[in-house]
């Protein structure tokens, strides 16, 4: 009988040591540990650094003429350039006025000194010979000077100055006294 006995004792250690392993493997003993990993992973794992946003490229301030001015009219993803009384401004960031498709589309990459004076969009409002003389807006009315005065500071407090506008003329003058 003691072999009976000593083989139950066996058994029922057997059959306590997998109730033991039952009560430990229980649905909410298993949801604790994954939150006890994860959390611990969370805090231990390598963190990427920071993606910062690249800089857009430097603008350098620069003499345009008419002719060098003309690209920039936003056409093929270039910046977006027009002048006001002789200042360049670069006016990207407002494309969807005055790039391609935009209201102001005819001042890109031109000077809108006069069309601004006005609040004349007309292509006649351009100035048609580009290797003549800038316009010397000496005909403008003070109400006209007061509202392209307006739209200058506008575009100075939005838009950066990129260059200064001369005519073909004074660039070829000025190239020479520097040569």
């Amino acid at each position: 009988m003691d072999y009976v006995e000593q083989r139950m004792a066996q058994e029922a250690q057997r059959a306590d040591m997998a109730s033991a392993v039952t009560t430990l493997v229980t649905p909410l003993n298993v949801l604790l540990t994954a939150i006890v990993l994860y959390t611990l992973y969370s805090i231990f794992r390598p963190t990427p650094a920071p993606a910062f946003p690249k800089d857009p490229p430097a603008t350098v301030f620069r003499t345009y003429t008419p002719h060098t001015l003309l690209p920039f009219d936003g056409q093929d993803g270039k910046p977006v350039f027009l002048a006001v009384r002789g200042r360049v401004f670069d006016v990207s960031s407002g494309r969807n006025f005055y790039g391609p498709g935009g209201p102001y589309e005819n001042f890109a990459g031109r000077d809108a000194s006069r069309g601004l004076a006005l609040h004349s969009f007309d292509e006649a409002m351009l100035t048609k010979d580009l290797d003549g003389p800038l316009d010397p807006l000496e005909d403008m009315t003070p109400e006209m000077l007061d509202a392209i005065q307006g739209w200058e500071e506008r575009f100075d407090s939005k838009y950066l100055v990129v260059g200064r506008l001369v005519s073909v003329a004074d660039y070829e003058k000025e190239k020479k006294e520097k040569a």
